[in-house]
């Protein structure tokens, strides 16, 4: 975009140039026309060589490539006759060259930015010819549209490079991920393996050393499958790899094989649900429960699952616990979800295990 500002730049003034040529005659200032050109020229060559480098990329220099362009613009009423400024067929003293800020600002603000500066030049060709016509309202029209398209392309090429800059991160990342967990296997994971092996073999203390090395080994194996935490431009990320982290022997996660993806703090939060869920499990379930969770994308709405085969929630434990001020359920789950605009559902019961069923819908979690 900024490349071919410059060229249209260059461009621009050569036509300007060719105008005093062959107008100069008829203006009533001729010392004046080739001032301005020269001042026209000079800017072609500063503007020229701070939009090729990321430095002169920035809202002061533009703006004040709009306001020079625009005052020389208006010397145009001093420079031509009236019969010159009367007649259509002669341009203004900057001619085309004034469409170059629109142009500029529409690269560097976006569609917005490129329209008001296409009106503003539009609005000083106006001042400067003081007088309204068809073709004049065409050219304000034409300077608009031209800033408006080029800032829309120039948003849409950003984007483009931040997502293809994403893509390449993701897969050095993926690649960096694939080798580690070749080495990881070859090395850490066998030797796990063989020691929860020989100590399940051998009992006693060594059966209780083999439980935490099968525990390590399973919570390994989980961070290199781990699919790789990625995010979008609009700041949303993947909620599989926090969910997959929290697998243990006794934990199973079961997670959709495509991104799910989500608002990045509403990831965060159902994470944490989870995790305290999970830690719920931990503490009132017993040593030999065994959890389930549960994540299922259906477009709109995320559907999360959190199961055990513990025994059960009994009736009225919840209302007691929150009376005497244990509020783990009642802000780190229940609170959770209504920030998060969702629904929770509680299915318990005596020796029936507790399932806590969350959905939340993407549009409420954005908000």
């Amino acid at each position: 975009m900024w490349r071919g500002t410059i060229a249209l730049r260059i461009v621009t003034f050569l036509f300007a140039a060719a105008n005093v040529i062959a107008n100069q005659s008829g203006y009533i200032r001729p010392w004046l026309a080739w001032t301005t050109l020269g001042v026209m020229a000079l800017w072609s060559v500063f503007t020229s060589r701070a939009y090729s480098t990321t430095w002169g990329r920035r809202w002061p220099i533009v703006l004040v490539d709009l306001a020079l362009t625009c005052g020389l613009m208006s010397l145009s009423p001093l420079i031509m006759s009236d019969h010159q400024l009367l007649t259509l067929n002669v341009p203004l003293i900057t001619t085309i060259w004034a469409c170059v800020p629109a142009v500029a600002l529409g690269a560097l603000g976006g569609s917005f930015a490129g329209f008001a500066g296409g009106m503003a030049v539009g609005l000083f060709t106006y001042l400067s010819k003081g007088v309204p016509s068809l073709d004049l309202l065409r050219d304000v029209v034409l300077l608009a549209g031209a800033g408006m398209v080029v800032g829309m392309a120039s948003a849409t090429a950003r984007r483009s490079a931040v997502r293809l800059a994403q893509a390449l991160r993701t897969e050095a990342a993926t690649a960096e991920r694939e080798r580690l967990a070749r080495s990881i296997h070859d090395s850490v994971l066998q030797v796990l393996a063989r020691v929860r092996k020989r100590g399940m073999e051998v009992g006693g203390e060594a059966a209780e050393l083999a439980k935490l090395a099968g525990e390590q080994e399973v919570a390994l194996r989980n961070l290199v499958a781990a699919a790789p935490t990625d995010s979008t431009v609009d700041g949303e990320i993947d909620l599989r790899p926090g969910l997959q982290l929290l697998a243990t022997p006794r934990i199973q996660v079961s997670t959709p094989a495509t991104q799910v993806m989500l608002a990045a703090p509403a990831a965060g939060e159902l994470t944490s649900l989870v995790r305290e869920a999970l830690s719920n499990v931990d503490k009132h379930a017993g040593e030999d429960a065994r959890a389930w969770v549960l994540l299922e994308d259906l477009g709109e709405e995320i559907v999360l699952s959190v199961r055990d085969d513990g025994p059960g929630i009994p009736e009225g434990r919840m209302e007691s616990a929150a009376a005497e001020g244990r509020m783990g359920i009642e802000k780190s789950i229940k609170g959770r979800v209504e920030s998060l605009g969702g629904t929770l559902e509680l299915q318990t019961g005596p020796g029936e295990g507790t399932e806590w069923e969350v959905r939340v819908f993407r549009k409420g979690a954005a908000r």
